[in-house]
């Protein structure tokens, strides 16, 4: 993941009704983030990353956990977010907490023209993790 800059946090924060940011912190340092936008029922999720020193801890599983199960107990039906195909690391997890693919944005990471994967999880009765 690319981490945001200081202007585009500060845009999504201060500009942007449909976003939320969390951020995850550890003796007041940062070490972890999750960025979305929250339209009707779906959410979008802009950014979720780890500091490379806290990865590996379940830093990333806590906070999509946790905005998962919030979205479905206020009815979100769809939860959307993109991922580089080669970040094998994220798409475990994605995959682990009920997203799958459903498509494909060609050239769609500006520093390395990569594709991103478009994954979805749906917000059924199913607990996230456990197939239904």
């Amino acid at each position: 993941a690319m981490p945001w800059s200081r202007g585009a946090f500060l845009y999504e924060i201060e500009q942007n009704r449909a976003a939320r940011c969390w951020a995850c912190r550890e003796d007041g340092l940062v070490i972890g983030y999750l960025c979305l936008w929250e339209i009707a029922d779906e959410i979008h999720i802009t950014n979720i990353a780890v500091h490379r020193a806290h990865r590996r801890r379940g830093v990333g599983r806590f906070v999509l956990t946790e905005t998962l199960e919030s979205a479905r107990r206020r009815g979100v039906r769809a939860v959307f977010l993109e991922v580089r195909p080669t970040n094998t690391e994220a798409r475990g997890l994605y995959e682990a907490l009920g997203f799958h693919v459903i498509g494909r944005r060609k050239g769609y990471y500006y520093d390395t023209g990569e594709d991103a994967l478009v994954m979805e999880a749906e917000l059924g009765a199913a607990r996230l993790g456990n197939p239904s």
